[in-house]
């Protein structure tokens, strides 16, 4: 590890304070009047901006964190809260956009790393704090930008005995109107910040579950949200601490605020809702989508109707041949063949459709089989390998249609249905293991039908996961 920097800091003229989110300047709380303002000059105020850019300079240098040795404040406002407990010795604070300045900066957030407990009754959610960080070190946890003691590796807790000189109140409190984010859209600026997701609901696959009292909670609740305009798909997590554990989550469809963040491991995007009351699913209307689903069938036959492992396909050229119709209907990337030897390794040779550097906004693309034929022979069945490295809100369906044509006119005119009983990894999954479908039934349907692996994602960090599929096979009895 390299020697940490020591960067001075010189501001030789006053830096407005470009503190936020998407508040209403006219919309106060009673201020708290047993509190002073504190008296700090506005040449020594820096912006949220400026710290992330300071960080971002040590990573780049090879150090993992940067201490701050002079004598500057940072402004934000307060939009934790761990009264509820799903946030435990932490304080997340954010800056404030001035909407009638285009060149502010953009929102930003960070945590502030506190050893002490029930922070809310001394920080009140939109309370504005000034962050003392003269001394301080600035890194990274769990994947998002932290403000604590520290050395050149790690960053530290703040002790109870002093966060309170560090952590100065104003007695200024704003009402914080959370950002109306589209998870499509998110980066990494809105970690750390307060958002609203619009228009979502539980995965139909965890219908019934409550916020994080599963068998299967050990430290925290990780349940899958989706949206219903794009399908892209976001996990919940709420802490086996937390006071509403044991509710169940809504079954409908709606809004949910909270705390964009990341997973413990830095994997995958989180949304931590402050209390259940951030948890707004309350219509009746859900949107899920047509599914089929024979169930998942004992054992596969001995007879192979279609097999594909991609060994024959050309490395990093689109799949083609045996069938297969590789159709790109949103960007420019398609299903390709792929081979690596690498900790993520390939099965030989495999498919792999990867959105990023594509340049694209938005990528869809779909892998569909041959016409296969379910009236000449009984007890098909359909197994199938996949994996991923870190899809974050990327992700892949396997659908099933009788009624396509065959053209690339009338893929999308189709009607497609999810094959409910395939698995298909989660980007919760390890991004090392290939995970098999299981032997998904067939046999209850009849006709022509063709069976298509649909990737959706795009040129985004947060979007641009890579989804590898293997050793597709349709087998039958007879």
């Amino acid at each position: 590890m390299n020697k940490i920097n020591k960067i001075k800091l010189v501001f030789s003229i006053t830096i407005l304070v470009l503190v936020g989110s998407c508040t209403k300047d006219d919309n106060f709380k009673i201020p708290d009047t047993s509190i002073s303002e504190p008296e700090i000059p506005q040449n020594q105020i820096t912006t949220f901006k400026a710290i992330k850019s300071l960080y971002e300079q040590a990573v780049n240098g090879g150090n993992s964190t940067i201490v701050i040795t002079d004598d500057v404040y940072l402004e934000g406002y307060v939009v934790s809260s761990d009264k509820s407990g799903n946030f435990f010795k932490e304080l997340i604070i954010q800056n404030k956009i001035d909407d009638s300045n285009p060149d502010n900066d953009p929102r930003l957030g960070f945590k502030i790393d506190v050893n002490q407990s029930n922070l809310s009754d001394i920080y009140q959610f939109g309370q504005k704090v000034f962050i003392k960080l003269n001394g301080l070190t600035i890194g990274e946890m769990n994947g998002v930008i932290t403000i604590g003691k520290g050395d050149a590796i790690n960053v530290k807790q703040i002790q109870a005995t002093e966060f309170k000189d560090i952590v100065i109140r104003s007695p200024e409190v704003l009402e914080i109107q959370p950002k109306i984010v589209s998870l499509e859209d998110v980066t990494e600026a809105d970690e750390n910040t307060f958002v609203q997701l619009e228009n979502m609901q539980l995965n139909r696959f965890e219908l019934g579950a409550t916020f994080a009292s599963e068998s299967f909670d050990e430290f925290d609740g990780l349940r899958l949200l989706e949206s219903c305009d794009s399908g892209i798909q976001v996990i919940m997590q709420t802490s086996t601490f937390s006071d509403f554990k044991s509710l169940l989550v809504p079954q409908g469809k709606g809004t949910v605020t909270g705390i964009l963040s990341r997973d413990f491991r830095d994997e995958f995007n989180v949304i931590l809702p402050l209390s259940s009351t951030g948890v707004n699913l309350d219509s009746t209307e859900r949107c899920d989508p047509l599914e089929f689903s024979c169930g998942i069938a004992e054992s596969y036959g001995s007879e192979n109707l279609f097999f594909e492992d991609f060994e024959s396909q050309r490395n990093n050229r689109l799949i083609e041949g045996n069938g297969w119709t590789n159709y790109i209907e949103v960007g420019t990337e398609g299903w390709e063949a792929w081979s690596s030897t690498s900790t993520n390794a390939s099965l030989g040779r495999s498919a792999r459709f990867q959105s990023a550097s594509s340049g694209d906004i938005k990528n869809v693309g779909w892998l569909i089989t041959p016409e296969i034929n379910l009236d000449t022979q009984d007890g098909e069945t359909l197994r199938f390998k996949t994996s991923n490295s870190r899809a974050d809100s990327s992700f892949m369906e396997v659908l099933v249609s009788d009624d396509w044509d065959g053209t690339e006119t009338n893929i999308t005119l189709a009607t497609w249905k999810i094959l409910a009983d395939g698995y298909v990894v989660k980007d919760s999954d390890s991004f090392v293991t290939w995970f098999n479908s299981g032997n998904v039934d067939l046999s209850c349907l009849s006709g022509t039908i063709h069976i298509a692996f649909k990737y959706t994602g795009g040129d985004k960090e947060s979007f641009d996961g890579v989804y590898e599929l293997d050793d597709v096979s349709i087998d039958y009895t007879n």
